[in-house]
């Protein structure tokens, strides 16, 4: 599988798949235009890699500071689908990366926690 990595925008995040190291990366602001059509090719292949992949460690690094609503549907589509990966023998684990100012995103990350109980969920505060 092929390593995925489309560089960040004004509106659009930094998403830094590397799959051959079984890393997963999102980081920055999500606001696009259209939120279908950006991320349409990233979960595409987001589940052809977790179709492929058994019995294995995946970290997944969230680093946003900002999305949107059509964004946050798309992400708790992805949660879906990690969550899915660790009830099929992987070990998930989530690093939801916040500003400890940030209430928002600190919470959204607790109701993933609340949410998505098989995903090994850590709150890293960032500066």
């Amino acid at each position: 599988m092929q390593d995925l990595h489309i560089p960040a925008e004004r509106d659009k995040p930094e998403i830094d798949f590397k799959f051959s190291r079984h890393h997963l990366l999102l980081r920055g602001e999500s606001f696009p235009e259209n939120a279908l059509a950006f991320y349409g090719p990233v979960v595409a292949s987001l589940m052809a890699y977790l179709a492929e992949t058994k019995d294995t460690a995946i970290t997944v690094d969230i680093e946003l500071r900002y999305f949107n609503s059509s964004s946050t549907k798309i992400l708790l589509n992805v949660f879906r689908m990690l969550d899915q990966a660790s009830t099929n023998g992987n070990t998930v684990t989530l690093n939801w990366c916040h500003d400890p100012e940030d209430d928002t995103i600190a919470e959204f990350g607790a109701d993933i926690a609340n949410d998505f109980i098989t995903l090994k969920y850590n709150a890293v505060e960032t500066a």
